[in-house]
């Protein structure tokens, strides 16, 4: 019987998914990998730490799912975008990895901003730098810590570092090579692109860029040894964890905007050419001649999990006594709150907005008689109005006739709905909750000549659960209420950077 493994590396929790070749799931298992905060906004994590998790992983999933490992005809990996994973000359690990969290180049990027760089990465790349993107990130090491910087042997992103564990070899798949060096019209690294960030010197650092379902190696014996996976086993080059939730829910595909409501708000749709705009990137997709144009912010539903862990405290710690659903044990609040009028709006910055670095959350029009049920719809509404911000980016650019919705989001029904309400579209979920890891077996089972294709594959296996239909009346509401929140969003935009200065300032008193 064929089956096949993906893995799936976030930033918290490393997982291991063992799929049928049908598409169906047959095991799980997760591990957290501990994130290290040692300044203010550093976020990293260990390199050797997180091998391990990842090996202790697939091997609990292999024992899950009843099936022998050499029942596995193919392996792929995919994981958080951006940030940097680095190894030395000796193909080492070369200091912890950097994590798209991080925000350490922040002021390097503004510094950009004022000069040529951003139009001049925006013409060539295709988008604009980021705090951390690896452009940023290697920039701030050649400036802050220049040993490390010129011991630098190989720039590979974090599933690449995972499938350098368990093959060998050292390599990357289009999707994450476009992630800064890549010339947004030739798709492939051009030196001139080091350039633009004063990086010349690593040109030859970058690793070779493959297809994503290419065969980029095979499970070692030590890595066999580690993880219970049959030695030999093909390794597929894996991919971006954007894209690869995207193609895991069917989504990568001409006229569908796939969203992502995790951490990040991820919004994409593929093109047959390149459209370059500052409100989105224009990426690499899976196959040459094909883009992927992202229009994201790390505003979505990390929002949501800050209320529940911050106000709602006894309802979890019910729901995971009883096993119960948390989601649905505040279904009647929200329904509540959404059947009533509300002042009450959220701008759902807590962890990054659209507008930068110095954007901060707010709930505006707060009354004494609002409850909870009103702040956490208020909350719910803000994380979708911000999809929408970006949505209706995309939509400017590029025909849309779809919206696929997957992440934590998605299994939360009134949430779906208010996706649909707000959009004005129909929205589907697919049946996959393991989008990204399932992307990925996609990938591997191309590899090995399972499916014609990782697209291929998903249209074969890929059904849609549930789809959630406009209401048109609460469209219209939303609609009212939607330009209220970006006008008083603009509004506030030139006072973040004082709010962000009181975080200075000490109430402690003298001695």
């Amino acid at each position: 019987m064929a089956s096949l493994l993906g893995i799936d590396n976030g930033l918290t929790v490393t997982k291991a998914v063992v799929f049928d070749a049908d598409g169906s799931q047959l095991s799980v298992a997760r591990r957290r990998v501990p994130q290290s905060m040692p300044q203010p906004r550093w976020v990293e994590r260990d390199m050797a730490g997180l091998w391990q998790a990842t090996t202790e992983a697939v091997g609990e999933a292999i024992a899950l799912s009843g099936r022998p490992a050499r029942d596995i005809k193919a392996v792929a990996a995919t994981a958080h975008g951006d940030g940097l994973y680095l190894l030395d000359k000796e193909r080492r690990p070369l200091g912890p990895g950097i994590l798209s969290l991080d925000s350490r180049a922040g002021e390097i990027v503004d510094d950009w901003a004022k000069g040529p760089v951003f139009s001049e990465a925006l013409t060539l790349t295709g988008q604009v730098p980021h705090a951390s993107a690896p452009s940023a990130l290697l920039a701030w090491l050649k400036k802050h810590a220049p040993e490390r910087f010129d011991r630098i042997g190989h720039i590979v992103g974090c599933k690449d570092w995972l499938r350098f564990c368990l093959t060998g070899t050292v390599a990357t798949d289009l999707t994450e090579a476009s992630t800064s060096f890549t010339d947004v019209r030739t798709q492939n690294y051009v030196p001139e692109a080091m350039r633009v960030f004063g990086l010349d010197e690593l040109f030859a650092a970058l690793p070779p860029a493959l297809h994503p379902a290419d065969i980029a190696g095979y499970v070692t014996a030590e890595a066999s040894a580690l993880t219970g996976l049959a030695e030999g086993t093909p390794v597929a080059c894996g991919l971006h964890d954007v894209t690869a939730s995207a193609l895991g829910i069917g989504g990568h595909e001409d006229g569908v905007v796939s969203i992502v409501a995790g951490t990040y708000s991820i919004n994409e749709v593929v093109s047959s050419e390149p459209r370059v705009d500052q409100r989105w990137f224009c990426r690499n997709a899976i196959d040459p001649g094909r883009w992927n144009n992202m229009s994201i912010s790390p505003a979505s539903t990390a929002n949501y999990d800050w209320f529940l862990d911050t106000l709602c405290r006894a309802e979890q710690e019910e729901a995971r006594r009883t096993g119960g659903s948390i989601h649905e044990r505040l279904a009647a609040e929200i329904d509540a709150a959404l059947n009533k009028p509300s002042t009450l709006l959220f701008h759902p910055y807590l962890f990054g907005s659209p507008y930068g670095n110095a954007a901060s959350a707010s709930f505006v029009g707060l009354r004494g008689w609002h409850d909870r049920g009103d702040m956490l719809k208020a909350v719910l509404e803000g994380i979708v109005f911000n999809h929408r911000t970006h949505v209706e980016a995309l939509r400017d650019g590029f025909a849309v006739r779809e919206v696929r919705l997957t992440g934590g989001g998605s299994r939360n029904p009134a949430l779906a709905q208010m996706f649909a309400d707000v959009l004005k579209v129909p929205v589907s979920v697919t049946s996959t909750d393991e989008a990204a890891a399932f992307g990925a077996a996609l990938c591997a089972g191309a590899a090995v000549g399972l499916f014609a294709s990782p697209q291929e594959g998903a249209r074969a296996t890929c059904t849609v659960s549930r789809q959630y239909q406009p209401d048109p009346g609460r469209s219209a509401v939303f609609d009212e209420r939607y330009s209220l929140y970006g006008r008083i969003a603009e509004q506030l935009r030139p006072k973040w950077a004082e709010i962000e200065s009181l975080a200075g300032q000490s109430m402690g008193g003298t001695e």
